[in-house]
């Protein structure tokens, strides 16, 4: 295959430089592939695709054996492909992460300077949370890196403030089975590292629509959070109030600081569309 022809948009790829050591030709490849797939032509064989791609058939048969190893082809009826879900997540990771940060950020600069504490937006991809937006706190100690994680940092769902807020609202078979892959291996004092009781923290996790972290990641940190509801009453995100325990105390974060976090949280939803029963 050329590398410089799009199967999707030949008139803008962008022309690589294969000097580029970093360059991977692989990747490229199965990348075109899977703009092969439009909504115009949702199912192809290896044969369509070798023709549009300029590859021989029993390369492309690799790389498409090879995508849907991975998750991101399956093979339907009479020996066509179809892209899969797993595709279409992380396009709409994409957008949705892109829009909650564009709602959130303004709220979350408001609440770390009334509070003084970073604050985070973060949301679920499978047993991890992915944060998508952060802001840095004023108090000393606030911004260290197990404190407060930068956007783009993934962390273990089940001991993470957002991650509890979002792994329990999930629906309950979606849930146990974001449960299954989960090594709940200690990282601070009081990591949960029975799934038992992971599952009775989540239950009341979803009762309160609240979480608290209490060095649970790591030792010092503390963090409450609360869910983000878009305009189908769906839990979208999660944002968190992130502190260590040398400058204030748990139930200090919790009771003095949690009406804060959960007014933005309503504040947020509100810019999502979410509408409580009364207002709509």
């Amino acid at each position: 295959m050329s590398p410089r022809v799009s199967a999707r948009h030949p008139d803008t790829w962008k022309i690589p430089d294969l000097a580029e050591p970093r360059y991977s030709q692989s990747l490229e490849r199965g990348a075109a592939i899977l703009e092969c797939f439009t909504p115009e032509h949702p199912l192809l064989g290896i044969a369509d695709v070798a023709g549009r791609l300029g590859m021989s058939r029993s390369s492309t048969h690799r790389y498409m054996s090879t995508l849907v190893a991975l998750g991101y082809l399956e093979q339907g009826e009479r020996r066509k492909y179809r892209l899969t879900l797993r595709v279409t997540r992380l396009g709409m990771s994409a957008l949705s992460a892109t829009g909650l940060r564009e709602h959130a950020h303004a709220d979350l600069l408001v609440l770390s300077s009334r509070t003084g504490y970073a604050t985070a937006l973060a949301t679920l991809d499978g047993a991890e949370v992915v944060y998508v937006d952060r802001v840095r706190g004023l108090r000393r100690l606030s911004d260290r890196a197990d404190v407060a994680p930068a956007p783009g940092s993934r962390l273990p769902a089940h001991c993470v403030a957002v991650g509890k807020v979002l792994l329990a609202h999930l629906p309950e078979r979606e849930r146990r089975q974001a449960l299954v892959p989960m090594t709940l291996r200690l990282r601070g004092p009081n990591t949960i590292t029975s799934r038992a009781t992971l599952q009775r923290e989540l239950e009341q996790v979803r009762e309160d629509a609240f979480a608290v972290e209490d060095e649970e990641l790591a030792p010092q940190r503390i963090a409450i959070a609360a869910p983000l509801l878009d305009h189908s009453g769906e839990v979208t995100a999660a944002i968190e109030l992130t502190a260590n325990t040398a400058a204030i105390a748990i139930e200090e974060l919790v009771d003095a600081l949690g009406p804060h976090l959960v007014a933005t949280a309503d504040h947020i939803s509100a810019r999502l569309g979410y509408r409580r029963a009364g207002e709509r």
